[in-house]
């Protein structure tokens, strides 16, 4: 521990910086540090929310050992496993290096295929296989006994054998000829697979004799999809136009077709439940229902998806129906109605397009609510996916969509929401969430805890002009009122619980530009407004009149204001960053380094951080009280939207052409993190995106952990500076209460005397006239119990090394025998020091010199000042009978009064800095 002599003189700001030293082993280590750190100090990888589906079919299995089916689903580097009962997560797999291009499983393993590799994961998530021998991307894997066979974008085919991992087979087609499209191992056939092409033809081959048994001409289109029907010898087969033959293989005879106008056939499935109906998927996201006993079309399930239907399943002697596609859906549906339609039974859902907007609800930091470009509402759960729940889409008229029962709602969506602001404190009395949609004027509301709309559309009456739009909104702590801005420049002020309009600011309007972001504070006294004209405006929220006007270097993009403290931070569009202080209107910080456009900003909890995410792909972490960089990171994807947890445990952002919510978790709350300004020169690296998986299996790098270490590794020196004052590293008992060893001890002087017990028979002095004997007296004369140790005591090694100090002035190793003894030790020591206890004039002389010296070098401070008051303590009598100690000890106290007036001086100092900043209002 260090006092610097000069602490405080250089103060110039009300958010002081720490001293700089300018050691060489502080430089040193700091230089070392920003060579090592490139990735981000702040923030690790925690996992990934929203992500349920992709464009890769889902695989379904069947648990032999709970007698369950599972779903598997693809997302990105992983894939999710799902109990087809509840549709809850069973298993999240751990990430392989690239995405995922397609998948298939057996009852034991699933398969999944990167790039032109593929690995076999057990029990749902490790990596147990690993097979590399293709050069092209692999996108057919079909599982055949204790073999899989691979094919490739070149069509070459490879039949591995699973547990040892070395090729069977391998079989190249010419793609020109014969470019592999689907692949099936109908039943009963053994060894046997039949193989579609983009061509349109088909061949099953004998893969155990590596012989083409037969060759089908097919319908001049490609086939997409091969699947096997229930019947044995007879394959469905989808076609690119959209049709479905029913096909005999065995005698090459065409049993049945069909024909849907929704596009290629996407997947095709059977019911095996004593029902003759197929199923067949469509780009478009509709699913086409034929019965096969009478060969036409029974019913449609149009938009099952809102993209196109990745792959859909019966389940085996089940009326369900699985389905998943690219909008981030996995759907089951159950046919248990007279009609034979498919009814939602169970699904899950994220976001189907980019997000717009991500903000977190609440003050205990468990859901996320996310806007999207798919229209919806979302709110996701940081703890556990069964919190998670869908506010829906916002309708224009709810009431007549009930009333006439519209099944197609895409005609009456409200286009998406780009900002919306939430609050929860009156969430149980009426809306609490105000939302601004994409060329809207009006504004919706929404309650969370209903998961709906809300009852009002917030719009000032009086607008005519068409292209007028609502760009701003925030609503106010108490959940009582929404403040909105719009692009004429005009700001209104809405009661949430009637939807009233209660003022405007301004007489006309309240910018001359557009509104480009509005605030207001914890106690509903100031609202902030910002205008495209480059202005910042200050009103009051009662009586709506302006306060302030702080004119910008250039037009702000984005404001966001940290009620708990005040602290109001602006994005400008020439990529800079400004901080002010609502209360003095002043500008304090302004940051600059983002190479791009500023797209969004959040404060820590504590206020002390602001974070923001621009279109240079990085995050940066900006210190207020320092004013400097202290965290970057890039990313592979722009950043659109971030938000910190109120608890501070994770950091939410979002990223462009990204279907999902990332988390990363905050370091400095579970280990130690340098803080330290980063240089000028600093250049971030890289650093991936979350996966689903919470705990990766990826070892980390040294460079990964060495960040975390930078303030461990620097060994700080003894003293930093001569002119520093520095205190020992012992422990408070070794030196505190040397004073009070008697008081702590408090043993007696002798062990109380316990009384004599009378003798059974009384004596007696015999004679005549019995007498009592008196009790033995000792005549013996009293000795006294002290002993002079004068002559008999030996020298310790303390009084030794003191002695060897007085020739050649050196104390160190006398001081570390001091250092190292304990109370009881320390006062013995200086015990001995007097004649009586045999010591000696010259070896308490010599003790004073290296308190002197000590006091000279200013450290071991405190152990210097415990030290000498223990010897004055014990020995004050001899001192002014001993013109040498006399001496010594005048110039002692010369030297403690300077030193500890100066001390004092810069203490008084400190303590009335510190009592101004809690007072003044600054």
């Amino acid at each position: 521990m260090t006092v610097p002599l000069d602490t405080l003189r250089g103060l110039d700001t009300c958010f002081p910086s720490g001293p700089e030293l300018s050691g060489a082993g502080i430089a040193a280590a700091m230089e070392r540090a920003s060579e090592r750190r490139t990735a981000s100090a702040l923030f690790a990888g925690f996992r990934a929310l929203g992500l349920f589906s992709n464009d890769i079919p889902h695989v379904v299995r069947f648990s032999a050992l709970k007698r369950r089916f599972c779903v598997t689903t693809c997302v990105g580097k992983s894939f999710h496993t799902y109990d087809v009962q509840k549709l809850s997560l069973v298993a999240v797999s751990n990430s392989v290096p690239q995405d995922i291009c397609c998948m298939a499983a057996d009852g034991r393993l699933v398969f999944a295929a990167y790039g032109n590799v593929f690995s076999a994961f057990a029990r749902n998530k490790e990596i147990v296989h690993t097979f590399k021998g293709h050069k092209a991307e692999i996108h057919l894997l079909q599982p055949f006994g204790d073999h899989i066979i691979s094919v490739d974008t070149d069509s070459i085919l490879i039949i591995w054998h699973i547990y040892s991992e070395e090729e069977y087979l391998q079989l190249t087609f010419d793609k020109s000829v014969f470019k592999i499209s689907a692949i099936l191992h109908p039943s009963t056939y053994l060894n046997k697979i039949l193989l579609g092409s983009e061509q349109g033809s088909l061949q099953l081959w004998n893969v155990k004799s590596n012989k083409l048994l037969y060759t089908f001409p097919g319908w001049k289109v490609g086939v997409t999809a091969l699947q096997q029907a229930p019947a044995v010898d007879v394959v469905a087969i989808g076609l690119m136009s959209g049709q479905v033959i029913i096909h005999n293989i065995k005698f090459n005879e065409t049993l049945m077709k069909f024909r849907q106008d929704w596009g290629p056939i996407t997947s095709i499935s059977f019911r095996t439940d004593g029902h003759p109906v197929m199923a067949a998927g469509s780009p478009c996201g509709h699913i086409g229902l034929w019965d096969l006993e009478d060969k036409k079309l029974i019913n449609q399930m149009r938009n099952a998806h809102s993209t196109a239907i990745a792959g859909l399943t019966f389940l085996h002697r089940e009326p369900l129906l699985v389905t998943n596609g690219a909008d981030n859906a996995l759907r089951i549906w159950i046919f248990d109605g007279p009609t034979g339609e498919g009814r939602l039974l169970r699904f899950r859902m994220g976001h189907s397009a980019p997000l717009t907007s991500i903000r977190y609800y609440g003050q205990n930091g468990q859901q996320i609510l996310s806007a999207s470009q798919d229209g919806t509402l979302q709110s996701f759960s940081t703890v556990h996916e069964k919190f998670n729940k869908s506010l829906g889409h916002g309708l224009i008229n709810k009431k007549r969509v009930k009333r006439k029962g519209l099944q197609n709602t895409m005609s009456v969506r409200l286009p998406p929401i780009t900002k919306f602001a939430a609050e929860e404190a009156r969430e149980s009395d009426w809306d609490g969430i105000i939302a601004c949609h994409q060329g809207k004027l009006s504004c919706s509301t929404w309650n969370y805890q209903k998961s709906t709309i809300g009852a009002y559309f917030l719009k000032p009456k009086e607008m005519k002009k068409d292209d007028i739009t609502a760009t701003a909104v925030d609503i106010t702590s108490c959940g009582n009122f929404a403040v909105i801005g719009l692009s004429s420049g005009t700001v209104d002020v809405y009661n949430m619980q009637s939807g009233i309009h209660r003022g405007s600011f301004g007489k006309d309007q309240a910018h001359k530009g557009s509104v480009r972001d509005v605030a207001v504070d914890g106690l509903n006294q100031l609202t902030v407004t910002t205008g495209s004209e480059g202005l910042l405006k200050f009103w009051n929220f009662k009586n709506k009149i302006l306060i302030h006007s702080v004119s910008l270097s250039s037009s702000p993009n984005i404001m966001l204001l940290h009620r708990d403290s005040g602290i109001l931070g602006l994005a400008l569009d020439d990529f800079s960053i400004c901080v002010l202080d609502i209360e003095t209107r002043k500008i304090v910080r302004e940051f600059s380094g983002h190479q791009g456009q500023i797209n969004d900003m959040a404060f820590s909890p504590d206020g002390r951080w602001l974070i923001s995410a621009a279109m240079d792909c990085s995050i940066r972490t900006w210190d207020l009280p320092s004013g400097c960089l202290i965290d970057c990171f890039l990313l592979d994807s722009a950043p659109l939207n971030v938000s910190m947890s109120p608890t501070g445990d994770f950091l939410a952002t979002s990223h462009v052409d990204h279907l999902g919510i990332y988390l990363w978790s905050n370091i400095s709350l579970y280990s130690v993190v340098s803080l330290r300004p980063l240089p000028a020169d600093y250049v971030p690296s890289v650093v991936m995106l979350p996966g689903t998986c919470q705990t990766q299996d990826v070892e980390e790098s040294e460079e990964t952990v060495e960040p975390s270490e930078e303030m461990i590794e620097y060994d700080s020196p003894e003293q930093l500076n001569e002119q520093l004052v520095t205190l020992s590293l012992l422990p408070e008992s070794r030196w505190k209460n040397l004073l009070n060893l008697d008081v702590i001890k408090n043993k007696p002087k002798e062990p109380p005397k316990v009384p004599k017990s009378a003798p059974f028979f009384i004596p007696t002095i015999p004679g005549l006239v019995p007498r009592y004997a008196a009790p033995e007296q000792n005549n013996d004369p009293q000795q006294s119990k002290v002993v002079n140790l004068g002559v008999l005591a030996q020298k310790s090694d303390f009084c030794l090394k003191l002695e060897e100090g007085l020739v050649n002035n050196k104390y160190d190793t006398a001081l570390n025998l001091l250092k190292e003894s304990g109370p009881s030790g320390i006062e013995t020591e200086l015990r001995s020091l007097s004649p009586d206890c045999g010591g000696s004039v010259e070896v308490m002389q010599s003790f004073l010199k290296m308190i002197g010296m000590m006091l000279d070098r200013k450290r071991d401070f405190e152990l210097a000042q415990a030290y000498l008051a223990l010897f004055l303590k014990l020995h004050l009598k001899i001192l002014p009978s001993e013109p040498v100690l006399l001496e010594e000890i005048t110039n002692l106290s010369s030297q403690v009064e300077e030193n500890w007036t100066h001390l004092q001086s810069l203490f008084n100092q400190s303590m009335c800095i510190l009592n101004y900043l809690k007072s003044a209002l600054l």
